[in-house]
């Protein structure tokens, strides 16, 4: 019952392309006029979904509505905006120092219709003139509407914030950009990373599940978390710099595929005290490919203007979402059945073949070979 239930939290077969992500804002300050450019998901905020509430829209009672307006060309989905944006308008907040500024809806990008299971990005542009003098910009939203992340760029600096629940980005001055103290990114980043992994990385967390159930001896764990670790670690930092740079749909496919191998070998080379080198190469190989997908989140969030600190914080965050995982997994299974003679037959061997079977499943789907059965992201 403990590995069912550890499974079936970790690995929903239903996870799909519903998912809510958070919306990206680029302000701009300049001219006496503040501009903010939103790439967002209309679909689920014309429909009326409590984005703070669900994970996935499927699980909103908004959901068939979110789903049909999905179907809409371009300019009838531009039509539902317009007539929905008063009550939208009204959750934005939007101010110069203590002036209340009304966004106006100035421009409205839909992209053709294409894989109504897939999220469907477009991009809103708001405007609105700045009051006289030089009270600096706060941009937000209410809860309701999701995740934000808001991002300034001027003259060669960067500011970046990740803002859930209603929260308020920092006052962006007419000049510059908006600062934050290297404490503040830090922590920011650690919990990035940790919720990156935790809830929000079931590939990662099967990953890590797949290097527990080889062997309970530390030993083991030890190298292939290390190796993992350092391997991801090389790529996230070539990735998120631009030195390295993929197609996503083929790392995800990767990545799914490295979560098969992992746990086939579990099954077919697991349980022993010791480990060969040959187990530790292709967990490092593996952590190249969770690093490119880990370098994708990054590339939404930027890193702002302490790059190393962040980098080593949403790193940070990331290990603490596995030892998270790894510690549960010990606490459900290894403390109480690891000792019997039988954990290896019943825990360890069906725990990796239910995880290899889930994550072939994505292989399939990734690749596009399953045609109309849920896209898994």
């Amino acid at each position: 019952m403990a590995l069912l239930a550890l499974l079936s939290i970790a690995c929903p077969l239903t996870v799909s392309a519903h998912e809510v992500q958070p919306a990206v804002a680029d302000v701009s300050v300049e001219s006496g006029r503040v501009v903010v450019e939103i790439s967002a998901a209309l679909e689920p905020v014309i429909a009326g979904v409590n984005l703070s509430e669900v994970a996935d829209t499927d699980e909103s009672p908004q959901a068939d509505r979110s789903d049909a307006l999905r179907a809409l060309p371009p300019d009838a989905l531009a039509a539902e905006l317009e007539a929905a944006w008063p009550g939208i308008a009204s959750r934005i907040t939007l101010r110069s120092g203590d002036v209340a500024l009304v966004p106006e809806l100035t421009g409205v990008d839909v992209p053709e219709v294409g894989d109504v299971e897939l999220r469907r990005d477009s991009t809103l542009t708001l405007a609105a003139d700045l009051p006289p003098g030089d009270g600096p910009v706060v941009f937000g939203w209410d809860a309701r509407l999701g995740g934000l992340v808001v991002r300034q760029i001027a003259e060669g600096e960067a500011y970046d914030a990740y803002l859930t629940d209603g929260a308020l980005s920092e006052p962006m001055p007419r000049t510059g950009v908006a600062t934050q103290t290297v404490g503040q990114a830090m922590l920011r980043y650690v919990v990035s990373g940790f919720d990156h992994i935790i809830p929000k990385g079931l590939d990662h967390i099967l990953f890590v599940l797949g290097l527990f159930f080889y062997s309970l001896r530390w030993r083991p764990l030890l190298w292939q978390v290390s190796a993992f670790t350092i391997a991801h670690t090389v790529t996230l930092a070539l990735a998120t710099l631009g030195i390295v740079q993929t197609t996503m749909w083929i790392v995800e496919a990767l990545i799914a595929l490295s979560i098969v191998w992992v746990a086939v070998e579990n099954i077919w080379r697991g349980g022993r005290g010791r480990i060969g080198w040959g187990r530790i190469a292709v967990v490092f190989g593996f952590g190249l490919l969770h690093g490119m997908g880990f370098a994708s989140v990054l590339s939404e969030f930027g890193l702002g203007s302490h790059f190393v600190a962040s980098l080593v914080s949403f790193n940070v965050g990331v290990e603490i979402g596995q030892l998270t995982v790894i510690a549960a997994a010990f606490l459900l299974l290894g403390l109480p059945f690891g000792d019997r003679p039988w954990y290896r037959r019943r825990i360890a061997i069906p725990g990796s073949l239910v995880i290899a079977t889930i994550a072939a499943y994505w292989v399939l789907n990734r690749i596009g070979l399953l045609g109309d059965l849920p896209y898994l992201t």
